[in-house]
């Protein structure tokens, strides 16, 4: 990435929540914020420890709140049901929808710092955890209950929800993977470990696009392009379209990031890209010309991505995980959400984060 100063918030966007702590960990809804989406007055973001969608609507003062919690398992079918981690990484509102995405990822136990059995910390590593909810990709109608509130829903007349076949251990995106040449041998490969791990979403059409934030492969992030249709009532498929293929895989020279989340501007996709595995890093917003009119895998043309900013960086908080369009403040700003916030960014009495909106120049 070219030398730039980082980007500094011209405005930020109080996010009130509810008093509410996920049953799989100690923190906060708020503080592991994984993915946004925006439709209407309106946003959509989900918890990466969680089965779930938060809705937030726009409140009179610009500040979003009226927090209203959507469980996943009652819009869709969950082979672990609620109490399964999906680890939902990637949010997308598109023609009357909203799209989800898992992470697709294992996960290595982390060991018990005892000094006094090591051995069975060692163990403790062995362990490779795979959630069956992990592996969800589908889509769910969004329903317009009053001018610019909209409430998930499993179906609203024809419009239906509708996934990617999923099984008791793998889905079927990642079945299609298991043979192909880049991506296969990382299967079984933990996601902090620069294994499988889907991170970014963006959707025109029947087209929908997957940003890796692993593997990354010599310096290249991964960008997979799947055509859906509607199978059945509830079951989506990918078309053949690159060979045998179910997806075109793009490679992009990130020097080594992985994507973190997408969102198209235009004819262009922005990419939120960041440090892969369990690495502390800068993070950047790329931008990827006329991504919507590439339809042949490959290596894509360096000179076609452009650094649009370099986003503030610090040790151990203001992880950035989700961008969002948010042309009110000005052409190409945009909204970031974090995940680790830090201290100065919430209000913990009120269950409450600022995230922050950029105006590249």
């Amino acid at each position: 990435m070219p030398n730039t100063s980082p980007a500094e918030a011209i405005d930020q966007v109080p996010l009130t929540f509810s008093d509410w702590t996920p049953r799989r960990t100690e923190d906060p809804l708020h503080k592991d914020l994984s993915a946004v989406a925006r439709v209407g007055d309106c946003l959509l973001l989900a918890c990466d420890e969680t089965a779930s969608v938060e809705r937030l609507r726009r409140l009179d003062d610009g500040s979003f709140g009226d927090h209203q919690q959507f469980s996943l398992d009652a819009l869709v079918h969950l082979p672990a049901g609620a109490e399964g981690e999906m680890d939902i990484e990637g949010l997308c509102a598109a023609d009357g929808f909203l799209w989800l995405v898992g992470s697709h990822s294992g996960k290595r136990s982390k060991p018990k710092r005892d000094e006094n059995d090591r051995a069975q910390a060692l163990q403790t590593m062995e362990e490779i955890e795979r959630e069956p909810n992990r592996s969800f990709l589908g889509r769910i109608p969004l329903i317009e209950e009053a001018p610019g509130l909209f409430t998930p829903a499993r179906s609203d007349g024809e419009r239906q929800a509708a996934w990617l076949k999923l099984g008791k251990k793998r889905g079927a995106l990642e079945r299609w993977l298991a043979e192909d040449p880049h991506l296969g041998p990382f299967l079984s490969i933990p996601s902090k470990e620069n294994g499988l791990d889907i991170e970014g979403l963006a959707v025109r059409g029947n087209r929908l696009w997957l940003g890796l934030r692993g593997p990354v492969l010599r310096g290249h992030a991964v960008v997979l392009d799947l055509e859906l249709r509607q199978k059945a009532p509830d079951r989506l498929k990918a078309r053949r379209i690159d060979g045998q293929r179910r997806y075109r895989k793009h490679l992009l020279d990130t020097r080594g990031l992985g994507i973190r989340d997408m969102r198209f501007s235009g004819d262009d996709l922005l990419l939120l890209v960041g440090p892969t595995m369990s690495l502390e890093g800068p993070a950047y917003v790329l931008r990827w010309r006329d991504a919507a009119h590439d339809k042949a895998s490959g290596v894509i043309d360096p000179k076609r991505i452009e650094t649009v900013a370099e986003l503030p960086y610090q040790l151990h908080v203001d992880h950035p995980e989700g961008i969002e369009l948010w042309p009110e403040a000005g052409e190409g700003a945009l909204l970031i959400i974090y995940d680790a916030p830090a201290p100065e960014r919430t209000d913990t009495d009120t269950s409450t984060v600022r995230a922050d909106v950029i105006c590249p120049s």
